[in-house]
């Protein structure tokens, strides 16, 4: 093996070898391949960080309402400590819940952005992380203290112990840090800075931490003991619901509720959008490195006449065919080392591309546990590059030393190329739906006009202010109208459940927008179908705004044929008790709720609030939305909120934002394509020159003999065209079988037309034949007494 590498090092720089062509090409190919690789054993990889995390499960609530069967990953704050206490096989369980997403500020006013989320003192005995100051069990058990993340602890400086945020403005909501924690990795599906005590939720006059029914924002988890199976603990589940819970009352209002564990290293890898990128990443993976490896192979065999002497001279001196396959498998060998070496040079170079487009650090990507995969897989890419050259190679008869050896190996050259074709034909397809989709996405009409909205987070602020800041921002020049409103539609939202009068029947869930303000539907200029808009300025308003989905889903319950107009109905949270019905005052048309790759089917309804209080959200509708006109609104704001860093945002680049996965996943296509696509063409042009070399006498003969061009031209064509239309149709259909996966996960999609992967096909095999006619061009313009003089 030493001195094959030796004699493949004295070889790298051999005229004829195509050397560079081979490691560029293999190393462009692992470079993207590799980091696809790694980044689906990341995502396949998530929560298994956990000690014990086999044995940690998530609670579900399980709902059956109209024969409709619904499963939500939220459940009542009490329902967790129920597990612990009263459930046999449960080890230990804790809850928790997002609850602030923004700014923290130190005593100095420097500004960090935090996740933080509220716990019980359990939640590190099912979510262990190593505690590096503080007790976290002491600080989760009563107010007055936070955890923070190592990597928050860094970014502040020096020993935070002790140490004060404010969240949300500088100055107020003080929290000193009592502790810190190893940061959460970024495989985690539910990653966080800092974690506060449960305790925070509870309210002198109300404490929702141990509802049973109702107020389901819990993230629920659970801790079995060793042994125990998730579906023995079925039956204690149920004894537990009967002993906290009402069956009676559930049962009147049409409801079956129950309750399922989801294993923690499920959550993330066995969602249908995770599993369709895995699969589609690893295909794409195998398409490029298959392409690279089957290029390698088929410069390797077009050097075959070439190098057929050299075999057959060390024949003559002993060499047996192991030792030409050994020869040819350090040559493979180095020239591997030196790819791989290029292809982390590349992944390097371009860091802050890759991981962009896969959403991680390449510290996260390249753990040991990936690393030994993608050693696995660079075995196999030796195995194949140097096993089948070698096996080739070893077969050359001595007596190729003595005579003229013409074996091309064309058919062998011809299948690869047909393989790469293949990859060829299927990227391009599935990079153009994948384009198309993303622009269908991000042109969408959502049932509102965006084009020149703004908004900005007044939470912090009381009414007041709000009110200020509404009348500062709406005398300004730029701005066409200025309302209030309580949520995104474009995020996910919280759901109630609607009742009518003097019945118990639970109806059905909505998706609840909460509170707006005056102007809201003719700012977002959202069509009023039926009835009116509300009546503004009225202190306590007892009116809704319903979709026109409500409508009809009301038509399964009740006979509202004379229209909803002025029909009352109760909707939980906002009834008090459901003894205050709202009159609904008019219908909307339906609007999109989250996004095209989420979206919620619910019925919506929003309410009227002239506080402030209530709507904690600006909305700002410019004349042209200008990045001076923004700038403008920002400063404004920011004169009457000096505590804050104030940010406007542009709600249709927010929407935007939505399909960023979307749009990173065609990045990453468009640059396997790219690859693939030189990789097929390099392969293509030597093929083409071999061809040429090996039959340029017969082409001299048949110009002398009155060939013209096109016949010449033809002669090359022929050939590539029978492979390359059968490999175009079958990387066009295979585009087609994954699109259709990958679309359906979308609520709107693209049409899968013929003539779309017809076009692409047809785009492809033009490229193919235009540097076909380039390379042979020269060729067949060649003088033929030049390649005839040495006859």
């Amino acid at each position: 093996m030493k001195q094959g590498i030796i004699i493949a090092l004295r070889s790298l720089t051999k005229r004829g070898r195509n050397n560079g062509i081979k490691i560029i090409s293999l190393a462009a190919g692992l470079a993207m391949g590799l980091v696809l690789i790694a980044k689906v054993y990341f995502e396949q990889s998530y929560d298994a960080f956990y000690p014990d995390s086999e044995r940690i499960y998530r609670l579900n609530q399980k709902i059956i309402q109209n024969n409709e069967l619904k499963e939500y990953p939220q459940v009542s704050g009490g329902v967790a400590v129920g597990m612990r206490e009263e459930v046999p096989g449960v080890e230990m369980a804790t809850r928790c819940t997002g609850i602030y997403d923004g700014e923290a500020y130190t005593d100095d006013g420097k500004a960090y952005t935090v996740s933080m989320i509220a716990a019980d003192e359990y939640f590190f005995d099912v979510f262990p992380r190593k505690i590096l100051q503080g007790d976290a069990k002491a600080v989760l058990s009563k107010k007055g203290a936070i955890l923070i993340s190592e990597e928050l602890a860094r970014k502040i400086g020096g020993d935070v112990m002790g140490k004060t945020l404010c969240l949300g403005s500088k100055n107020k909501n003080k929290i000193p840090v009592g502790g810190v924690f190893e940061t959460v990795p970024e495989n985690a599906h539910q990653r966080y800075d800092a974690v506060i005590t449960l305790q925070v939720m509870v309210a002198p006059d109300y404490d929702g931490t141990m509802n049973w029914l109702g107020n389901d924002r819990y993230r629920g988890y659970v801790k079995l003991y060793p042994g125990v199976e998730p579906d023995s603990l079925a039956e204690p589940m149920r004894a537990m619901q009967r002993k906290y819970q009402d069956f009676e009352a559930l049962k009147k209002a049409g409801v079956d509720l129950s309750y399922t564990l989801t294993r923690l290293t499920d959550l993330h890898r066995k969602t249908p959008e995770v599993k369709s990128m895995s699969s589609l990443l690893i295909m794409l993976a195998f398409v490029l490195i298959f392409a690279a490896v089957m290029n390698y192979v088929l410069v390797v065999i077009s050097s075959f006449v070439s190098r057929t002497k050299e075999v057959a001279v060390h024949k003559c001196y002993g060499a047996s065919g192991r030792n030409i396959g050994g020869m040819i498998v350090s040559e493979t060998f180095l020239h591997l080392l030196i790819s791989i070496a290029l292809a982390l040079l590349l992944i390097f170079a371009f860091r802050g591309t890759v991981e962009e487009l896969l959403a991680a650090s390449l510290q996260a990507l390249f753990s040991s546990q990936s690393i030994t995969i993608l050693v696995a897989v660079c075995m196999v890419v030796f195995l194949v590059t140097g096993l089948l050259p070698g096996h080739l190679f070893a077969r050359i008869p001595v007596g190729a030393a003595f005579r003229n050896y013409r074996e091309s190996r064309r058919y062998w050259k011809l299948a690869l190329l047909f393989v790469q074709f293949i990859g060829v034909g299927f990227l391009f397809s599935f990079l153009v739906i994948i384009t198309l989709q993303h622009r269908h996405m991000t042109n969408d009409n959502p049932g509102y006009n965006c084009e020149q909205l703004a908004y900005f987070n007044m939470g912090g602020t009381d009414s007041t202010l709000r009110s200020k800041i509404v009348d500062e921002v709406g005398r300004l020049p730029e701005v066409a109208a200025v309302t209030t409103f309580s949520e995104l539609p474009f995020e996910k939202q919280s759901g109630n459940n609607v009742y009518l009068p003097g019945n118990d029947r639970e109806l059905f869930n909505i998706a609840d927008l909460y509170w707006v303000g005056n102007r809201y539907l003719e700012t977002m200029e959202i069509p009023v179908v039926e009835g009116r808009s509300f009546t503004e300025n009225v202190p306590s308003s007892r009116e809704v705004m319903v979709s026109r989905r409500f409508v009809e889903k009301m038509k399964n319950f009740v006979d509202w044929s004379d229209g909803a107009i002025g029909k009352e109905i109760l909707i939980t949270e906002h009834s008090q008790g459901m003894k205050q019905p709202f009159t609904i005052c008019g219908v909307y048309e339906d609007i999109r709720i989250n996004s095209i790759e989420n979206e919620d089917t619910r019925p919506s309804v929003m309410f009227y609030a002239s506080n402030l209080q209530w709507t904690r959200k600006l909305l700002v509708k410019f004349h042209t939305l200008t990045p001076e006109g923004m700038t403008h609104v920002r400063e404004t704001i920011q004169a009457l909120l000096p505590d804050q860093n104030v940010a406007i945002n542009d709600w249709r680049a927010d929407m935007t934002n939505l399909y960023r996965s979307s749009r990173l996943f065609r990045d990453s296509v468009m640059i396997g394509c790219i690859i693939t696509l030189i990789i097929a063409l390099t392969g293509l042009i030597g093929y083409t020159r071999d061809e040429i070399n090996r039959r340029r006498k017969e082409i001299a003969i048949r110009k002398i003999n009155g060939a013209t061009f096109k016949e010449v031209l033809l002669l090359f064509e022929r050939d590539i065209i029978r492979i390359a239309v059968p490999a175009l149709i079958g990387g066009c259909a295979l585009a087609a079988y994954s699109a259709t996966g990958w679309l359906s996960g979308f609520s709107e999609k693209v049409s899968l037309a013929w003539y779309l992967f017809a076009m692409c096909g047809l785009m492809m095999l033009g490229v193919i034949i235009t540097v076909v006619a380039f390379n042979v061009r020269s060729a067949a313009n060649d003088n033929p007494v030049k390649s005839l003089r040495s006859e």
